[in-house]
């Protein structure tokens, strides 16, 4: 078939690229700096536990991968389950060889005109430069968050191929090119004409409420409007149907993972535990996230009579977004306002989107697309001057509550910025491969399920399900 011609040209242009470079990266560990961190040890004494501190966050947010695949599983039927898992799966798995290729040279390379970074690909020259390590990992496992955001938006529809090379188009260009433009010394941070305008400082973004999140989040937009809604979602005449979830308990639980993978994604962004501001960052991610469930659930159970469980973990996941950008810049009153806006977005906004007939299963654009947005422009808002530009040691960072309305605008530029980018990336990539190999499986396999039909498995052998008219056994013989 054409698709599985596509995915083995891809891979075969891969492995000629790795064999070319090869050369290259078999050079003794001695020519390439410090092997072994004793250099680095002996000019930084104190730099030990901060590497400990870097690496042990990066792998709670490496965890947060568990998190998604249980919130996104939960809120899918069993029919795929096991296509779902294999989504979050594959997004660390391709995202971790894109990230190595191409994605850390363009993010956090040597800059080029303040577009792309242009050095560092395929690690080559710093392989065995710890400090390098140290901070490839911690990006890698952010690169494959925002991946990750897609999968539980368009569940339950896209073919499995086409995903593959969405999460190698995500984590080798897409989420690099902006995460340079804040992180990587790029022009929304460094231009002359930003950094006047926000008085010492350009665009901002603490941990990734635009970076990571909103660039997910508007991804997860295009792709459900290339795809369209899952057969079933929409009556004759428009109106939405609820597709409840086969297993909220995994959604709870996952929000659970993810909300204690956030203490990793924020308070590690200090990327030294010598930052002591890390407590205040750990308080502030912990009570937006609280205000925002607290208020999902009680807006949930003011219109339906009952509190939303489900809702109520995408408030809490929003808010945990939206403090993203601004937790080591404002107060903690300031993150439980933030908190209580993102729990109406979160609700508002997938509702508006149902309405408007977007079918994002998991309400992942409302919870990382809006709320993204949302957290940079609370950053231009609420930072109240009492912490540097991500070190003390820089101008401290003021908003629009505090006499910095150039900084605010600051904020709105990088957020108009993100939502261009991300969605109109989003946009080109699902079109082109629409026309080129179709990104959606047909109506019979989307009936049957997608763990039969992509993946030739089940997740619940053992299981009868009922859908849409048509008893099937999930073994995959028909009743």
């Amino acid at each position: 078939m054409r698709e599985n011609r596509t995915v083995v040209i891809f891979a075969v242009a891969a492995l000629l690229l790795i064999a070319a470079m090869s050369p290259s990266l078999a050079i003794s560990p001695l020519m390439w700096g410090d092997a072994n961190g004793a250099r680095t040890l002996k000019a930084h004494p104190g730099w030990p536990v901060d590497f400990a501190w870097t690496l042990i966050c990066g792998f709670l947010v490496m965890f947060m991968q568990a998190g998604f695949a249980l919130v996104e599983t939960g809120f899918c039927r069993t029919k795929n389950t096991a296509n779902v898992m294999m989504k979050n799966l594959i997004d660390y798995v391709i995202g971790s060889l894109a990230f190595w290729v191409l994605g850390f040279a363009i993010m956090m390379g040597k800059d080029w005109h303040g577009i792309v970074g242009t050095t560092g690909w395929f690690l080559a020259g710093k392989a065995y430069d710890v400090s390098t390590m140290a901070i490839w990992f911690f990006e890698l496992v952010f690169c494959a968050t925002a991946a990750t955001i897609v999968s539980g938006a368009i569940a339950e529809r896209p073919k499995f191929s086409v995903y593959v090379i969405y999460s190698a188009v995500i984590s080798a260009i897409i989420y690099p090119v902006y995460g340079h433009w804040v992180w990587g010394g790029g022009w929304l941070s460094s231009a002359p004409f930003m950094v006047k305008l926000g008085h010492g400082y350009g665009a901002l973004d603490f941990a990734g409420s635009g970076v990571v999140h909103a660039v997910g989040g508007y991804i997860a937009l295009a792709a459900c409007l290339m795809l369209g809604p899952r057969i079933g979602k929409y009556d004759e005449n428009g109106n939405p149907r609820p597709i409840p979830g086969h297993n909220i308990a995994f959604a709870v639980l996952g929000t659970f993972i993810l909300w204690f993978g956030w203490f990793g994604f924020n308070p590690g962004s200090t990327l030294s535990a010598h930052e002591l501001r890390i407590a205040v960052i750990a308080v502030n991610t912990n009570l937006a996230g609280a205000a925002a469930a607290a208020t999902a659930m009680f807006i949930t159970w003011a219109k339906n009579g009952k509190p939303d469980v489900g809702m109520t973990c995408n408030g809490a996941l929003a808010g945990l977004v939206a403090i993203t950008a601004p937790c080591a810049w404002v107060n903690s009153w300031a993150a439980v306002v933030i908190g209580i806006v993102a729990g109406f977005i979160v609700c508002y906004g997938y509702w508006f989107l149902e309405n408007h007939g977007v079918d994002d299963m998991v309400g992942a654009v409302a919870v990382h697309g809006f709320n993204g947005t949302w957290g940079l422009i609370s950053l231009g808002i609420f930072a109240d001057g009492t912490y540097g530009v991500y070190t003390t040691a820089k101008p401290y960072v003021t908003g629009l509550l505090y006499g910095n309305p150039g900084f605010f605008l600051c904020q709105l530029i990088s957020a108009a910025v993100n939502f261009a980018w991300a969605f109109g990336c989003g946009l080109i990539l699902f079109w082109i491969l629409k026309k080129t190999m179709g990104i959606r499986v047909s109506p019979e396999e989307e009936i049957l399920g997608l763990d039969i039909t992509e993946h030739a498995t089940v997740a619940y052998p053992n299981f009868v399900c009922t859908e849409t008219g048509l008893p099937f056994s999930i073994r995959g013989g028909k009743e």
